[in-house]
């Protein structure tokens, strides 16, 4: 990337939450490619701060190399979608282990994969955002924290490789973010979703623009964030 070219940055799950509050923070600086699963948010969030779409089925990572066979340079790539469901080990079946082992982790290690190049060229930065149980599993959370587990893996493992070729690998550690999947979540818990006492999605996308935009001689390579104390 020359001094005078914007950042093309690819933020996947940008239809909600994170990923569409990160959009909205990197537009004036940077060409943004949108994925998600609503193709209608989608849609209104490009028109709002232009960038193009990339559709991907995130539980196919097989289409990734021709779904973005097409694309021109890309500098970052911020692993933001994902997907969450609870469940003692006794309980959740290999059907769901699949599905958000496939979505959380291997998608990523996927798209990473037929992105690098790219990446490489521009001396880009290749963000995961990760969540709390990525580094801590509790009762209920085995499967989920299991891809969180595997996806801190993959962040330090590319860390190390890439690093010779100039790529820069950040995670990002989300406490209880006010965002669609958490309300899922508490629904899952039996408990009430308090959006107030959360995150907002917009705190944790400033932080991820951070991590994007520092300087050449500082390397972040993780950021744990956590709700702070209300007044």
């Amino acid at each position: 990337m020359t001094a005078t070219q914007r950042p093309v940055t690819l933020i996947t799950g940008a239809a909600g939450g994170i990923g569409h509050a990160l959009a909205r923070v990197l537009a004036p600086q940077h060409d943004l490619i949108l994925s998600g699963r609503d193709d209608g948010r989608l849609a209104t969030l490009q028109a709002e701060v232009g960038g193009a779409v990339l559709p991907l089925d995130l539980t196919r990572p097989e289409t990734f190399e021709a779904a973005v066979a097409g694309l021109g340079r890309v500098t970052n790539v911020v692993h933001n979608a994902g997907v969450g469901d609870l469940g003692a080990v006794a309980d959740v079946g290999h059907a769901i282990w699949t599905h958000i082992l496939a979505v959380n982790t291997v998608a990523p290690a996927e798209l990473t994969r037929v992105l690098l190049p790219r990446v490489r060229d521009e001396r880009g930065r290749v963000v995961f955002v990760n969540s709390g149980a990525g580094r801590t599993a509790n009762p209920g959370w085995g499967a989920y924290a299991a891809s969180k587990f595997a996806l801190r893996a993959l962040a330090d493992a590319l860390r190390a490789e890439e690093a010779p070729h100039g790529v820069r690998v950040g995670t990002v550690y989300p406490g209880r973010t006010a965002t669609p999947m958490q309300s899922h979540v508490r629904s899952q818990e039996g408990g009430e979703y308090r959006p107030q006492e959360y995150l907002d999605p917009v705190s944790v996308a400033r932080a991820i623009a951070f991590m994007l935009a520092a300087p050449d001689d500082a390397d972040l390579t993780e950021l744990m964030i956590r709700p702070g104390p209300r007044p």
